[in-house]
């Protein structure tokens, strides 16, 4: 996925909690958009239930987003990041 995708998630409101699956068959709850700091080379995805509302108390993980494979809502349907469309 693109860093552009995943940030466009991030910022859906209301924010619903999701997993993100990584290329090594790892995946990780994100519970609130607090807990993923997205930059254009690096996703770092806080670990651990969050203290105090919305911080994670736990350590983090830091992923290109190019081995995000996909992102699901914790419910288990399908979510994708709404692409733009090209103007012709």
């Amino acid at each position: 996925m693109t860093a552009y995708e995943i940030k466009t998630l991030m910022r859906t409101r209301p924010f619903q909690g999701m997993r993100i699956y990584i290329s090594d068959g790892e995946s990780y709850e994100v519970r609130h958009p607090d807990m993923v700091f997205v930059t254009s080379t690096i996703v770092q995805i806080g670990l651990e239930p969050l203290d105090r509302g919305d911080i994670p108390s736990g350590g983090s993980v830091y992923v290109d987003p190019v081995h995000i494979t996909r992102i699901e809502p914790l419910n288990g349907r399908k979510r994708t990041a709404s692409r733009r469309r090209r103007r012709p």
